[in-house]
Formats: C-alpha cells, sequence, structure tokens
C-alpha cells in the first residue's frame, strides 16, 4: 500500500463531505447517503474501466489503443458491447452503458436540469446492476444500489449546482491503482469514508463499529495463518458495516468463502454492501438481509431450523430497549438459557447480546468456530442467563478462550469489552484465558480517550492464544474441570498464580525487625488508649436538652 494511494482516496472522501457542507448538508441525517453513494459511482466507473481494458477478449486490442477506455468502447458495435457486458465480463463485476459513465455525465454539465440527469443515471445503474448488487429486506423486498441523491436539497434551485459540484469532484482521481491493494487497505478507507456516520445516536438500534484492529486479532484468533480453508461459510447476525466479517473473510481468502449476514439497520446493511464491493466479495452480496434476527432470522432451512455456519463473527449490541418483541422470544427454543426480562425502570438496559449469544451458539455448524465481543461482566456474572450460558460452553466443552480487552478500545462505548471464543470441534479438555486489560497505548480521538493496541502487542495475543501457553500475569490454561470449581468464571486474573517472595535475612536482621514491629505497635496503643479516654471523657459530658 503506498500512501499516496491511501491520501488521495481520503482526500476524495473530504471533498465529498465538504461539498455537502457547502450546501448545508454538514453533520445531516442524509449525508452519508449522498456520500457513500458518489463515492461508490466512482468505484464502479473505474472498475468497469479497469475490467474492461483487462479482459482477454477480442476487443482488448481496440480498447486498448484509444487514449482511454470510455473512447475505446464507443468504437464497438452495438452487437459486440452487448456481448462484451453479457458474456465476457465476469459475473460479479459491475455492468455499465455509455451514458453511465462519468465521463459522460461530465460533458454534459452544460445542459439544464443536471441534477434530475445525476439522479436517473445513479437509479438506471442500479436497476441495470440489481441481479448483481441488490441486497434483500427479510421480506424479499431487493434494496438497489442507488436512489435519487439532489432531492436531499431543499431549495430546488441549487441542486444543479449541488450535482455539478459532486461531479467535479470525481474526474481528477481514479480508483485503477487501488485494485491491486488488499484488504487492509480498503479496512483503512472504509474506516475513514463511515468514521462520521456509524456513530451511536441513540435510536432504538444504534450501530456498533469494530475498530480494524480488533478485528483483526479476532480474525487471526480464528484462523491461524496458513491455515487452508476452503468452501466454508461465514455468518454474522448483527453484521453492522461488516468490518468483522470482511476480516475473517480474507484472513480466510475472499475466494473461499460466502459470507451471510443479517442486521436491522437499513443503514448498515447499505454501508455492509459497500464494504463487499470494496473488498472483492460481490457474490456474497445476495445473503445480507435486513431485518431482526431474533425475531425473523432468514438463514434457516427448508424446515424452519436456523442454519448452521463454519465461522460465526459477532459484536452485538450489549443493551437495548427491546421490550416491543421480547414476548416473542420467551415462546422460542433459541434461547434456552432464558431471554432478559422487561425492566419497570429503564429499558434502555435490557441485555440483548445475551439473545444473540444463544442465537450464535445455535447457529454454529458441528465443526464451527465464533468469536463474539461481550460485555466483561459477563466473564464473571454469578448466576442468571449470564452464568446459564458460561456454564453450557464448559460442560459441552466448546469452550475455546476469553480475551479480555483494554479499556477505550472501542469508540462507540465505555464498556470494557471481552472477545469469548468458541469450538465446537474443540479437541482438547481446556480454554485460553488472557488479560490484555493492560496492553495499548493512549490516545486522543477528538474529545475522546482511545486506546489501541500495538502491532507487537496484537502478535503477543495471538502466539499466547494459539500455542495455549501460559505466562505470568498474562494468560492461562485452565482445564474445564478447573473452570468449574472456579463458579465458571471465564477471567484470566482468577486462576494466576498468587505469588510469595521469600528474601534471606540473618538472625540479628530478624531480630531488629522484630523490635521496630513491637515499637510501632506499642506507640500505636498508646495512642489507641489516649483517644479511648478522651472519647468516652467527651461522651460523659454530653447532655439532653
Amino acid at each position: 500500500m503506498t500512501p499516496t494511494i491511501e491520501a488521495k482516496t481520503k482526500e476524495l472522501i473530504d471533498d465529498l463531505k465538504s461539498t455537502c457542507a457547502n450546501y448545508g448538508l454538514g453533520n445531516d441525517g442524509n449525508e452519508y447517503k449522498i456520500i457513500t453513494q458518489i463515492f461508490l459511482y466512482k468505484f464502479i466507473n473505474d472498475k468497469f474501466g479497469y475490467e474492461v481494458k483487462n479482459l482477454d477478449s477480442p476487443y482488448k486490442k481496440r480498447i486498448n489503443s484509444a487514449e482511454n477506455w470510455e473512447e475505446g468502447l464507443s468504437k464497438l458495435t452495438e452487437e459486440e458491447y452487448e456481448d462484451l457486458i453479457s458474456f465476457t465480463l465476469p459475473a460479479d463485476s459491475p455492468k455499465l452503458m455509455p451514458q453511465h459513465f462519468i465521463s459522460t455525465i461530465w460533458n454534459q454539465q452544460g445542459k439544464g436540469d443536471f441534477a434530475t440527469l445525476l439522479d436517473a443515471t445513479l437509479v438506471d445503474i442500479g436497476n441495470f446492476n440489481t441481479a448483481i448488487f441488490s441486497v434483500k429486506t427479510a421480506n424479499e423486498t431487493s434494496v438497489t444500489l442507488f436512489e435519487n441523491i439532489t432531492t436531499y436539497i431543499p431549495d430546488t434551485a441549487q441542486r444543479d449546482d449541488f450535482a455539478r459540484a459532486l461531479v467535479s469532484r470525481l474526474v481528477n482521481f481514479n480508483f485503477e491503482q487501488t485494485f491491486g491493494q488488499k484488504h487492509d487497505f480498503y479496512a483503512v478507507i472504509f474506516e475513514y469514508l463511515i468514521k462520521d456516520y456509524n456513530k451511536d445516536g441513540g435510536g432504538k438500534y444504534a450501530e456498533y463499529y469494530t475498530p480494524h484492529s480488533v478485528a483483526r486479532i479476532m480474525a487471526q484468533l480464528m484462523v491461524r495463518q496458513g491455515e487452508d480453508v476452503k468452501s466454508v461459510t461465514c455468518y454474522d447476525p448483527s453484521a453492522g458495516s461488516g468490518t468483522l466479517l470482511m476480516a475473517i473473510a480474507h484472513a480466510i481468502g475472499a475466494d473461499r468463502c460466502t459470507i451471510y449476514s443479517q442486521d436491522i439497520s437499513q443503514k448498515s446493511s447499505k454501508m455492509l454492501r459497500l464494504n463487499l464491493i470494496l473488498n472483492n466479495l460481490v457474490h456474497s452480496i445476495h445473503n445480507i438481509i435486513q431485518g431482526d434476527t431474533l425475531v425473523s432470522p432468514y438463514h434457516t432451512n427448508d424446515d424452519g431450523t436456523l442454519r448452521n455456519f463454519d465461522y460465526i463473527v459477532s459484536n452485538p449490541p450489549f443493551k437495548l430497549d427491546f421490550s416491543d418483541t421480547q414476548s416473542k422470544l420467551t415462546s422460542c427454543g433459541r434461547f434456552w438459557a432464558g431471554v432478559p426480562k422487561v425492566p419497570n425502570k429503564d429499558k434502555s438496559k435490557m441485555s440483548i447480546y445475551l439473545c444473540f449469544l444463544q442465537h450464535i451458539i445455535n447457529s454454529l455448524s458441528d465443526k464451527g468456530k465464533a468469536a463474539i465481543v461481550v460485555p466483561t461482566g459477563f466473564i464473571t456474572a454469578k448466576n442468571g442467563i449470564e452464568f446459564k450460558i458460561r456454564e453450557k460452553l464448559v460442560k459441552d466443552k466448546i469452550l475455546r478462550g476469553v480475551v479480555s480487552m483494554p479499556s477505550n478500545i472501542f469508540a462507540t462505548t465505555g464498556t470494557n469489552v471481552s472477545i469469548l471464543f468458541i469450538d465446537k470441534a474443540n479437541k482438547t479438555d481446556k480454554a485460553v484465558f488472557i488479560d490484555a486489560s493492560k496492553l495499548g497505548e493512549e490516545y486522543k480521538d477528538g474529545s475522546n480517550q482511545r486506546t489501541r493496541l500495538r502491532d507487537f502487542e496484537e502478535q503477543n495475543i495471538v502466539d499466547a492464544f494459539h500455542n495455549a501457553e501460559p505466562i505470568d500475569g498474562f494468560s492461562v490454561t485452565p482445564s474445564f474441570s478447573e473452570i468449574k470449581e472456579k463458579g465458571y468464571s471465564f477471567s484470566a486474573g482468577q486462576y494466576f498464580d498468587i505469588k510469595i517472595e521469600y528474601i534471606e535475612i540473618t538472625a540479628d536482621e530478624f531480630e531488629q525487625k522484630m523490635a521496630d514491629h513491637k515499637r510501632n505497635l506499642k506507640a500505636l496503643f498508646e495512642e489507641s488508649s489516649s483517644l479511648e479516654t478522651e472519647i468516652m471523657k467527651q461522651l460523659e459530658g454530653l447532655k439532653y436538652e
């Protein structure tokens, strides 16, 4: 990854945000729709050009001999162009008609009603690529790629200028240099793109963004470097914008796995689609479902039972009000450990993550592995649903381990978190508990205090976990019987040895220390006696009035 490419890509994002701010849409609820869709339009335009230039097709020479790919395509007949996009392009490649090109739109800026032209072009691209890029709701409604974006400008007289300003940001930058980049590049870019739009805004279903560093650790602990994994399924029942899914998919290999997800948030589902497109995982877009996983899980078998997956990752919301649907869950056999009750006062404190955790356990294949972000309080709770879940993981011998993370590692919550690892094919009779809470370096993110792990600290966690290596004050490997004896506590600190240091001293040194202790104790006893006499004297002087 070259810094120039990353810097230029971020500059494009900043320019688009600046344009929105100049037209009164800075921090507006619709700003993210405009930014992400224009960014995606540019990406798809350049990706299409990159593909047609590099295709081993009978048209390659004519296309590449032209000054640019747009001009080269203009030399094809209608039949040749149809053949190119229908039969020659890869199945998961975006497909554009000449009227869709950014260059075509750019050349029509002088025409009136330019905003309508831009909106119509975007919608047409979405409809033209429905078979490739549309996601579905739980009720099978397709959500296309683009929508009218200039309508978010309330002043109709400004829409044409706004559309021109957006398009002008796209012509001096080309994504082509980024297509050879790996996941880490796109993860950084995606994180930068959505950083202002994926915050907890106080709504009922707030998005919880997982830092790329945490996602990377989770993936590395589930898939060893160099491990040969093929034809597996990866699932996240509360996917958000997909950071965890991208990390596990690239640890396995994007061409070796198929992704499945569900999330109740429309915004998150659209961002996840963008993430899949950026990360060359277009083949999984049709498995991205927008809907309520707990009430209506979409990914099921023909008989209605939950589909089982090989890898499951999740950072579910910890606590929020799901009182409207709580009664629908209590009668469902998925939640064998129980469903949090509706409190009389603060319903926002309902521990919804416990339902997601049970759903995940039920969704694992016989060889399945899972990594779930949980509040650290879960690993030591002495009763309730938390205890029942931990007890089952130990009794079934599917607990792989727990890593307790540093505080403030997540931007959207101050809650201390741990990562729970489950392995249905566990071959050992012990788990690995790691206390990483003291690792990391602190830094400021705006006005917020954050913590990030350094590269060597990430590697220390990975090595200790895979090697099942006990390290003083850092990691332990208790047996399942030992965990049971400790009340099913998953906290590494509960298993650390208490070390007593012995210092050799001479007999004279011992006598001197004992004399000092006696002298100090005598002085304390005398002071205590004096205080006792004074207190009794004061009490005797008190009278009732």
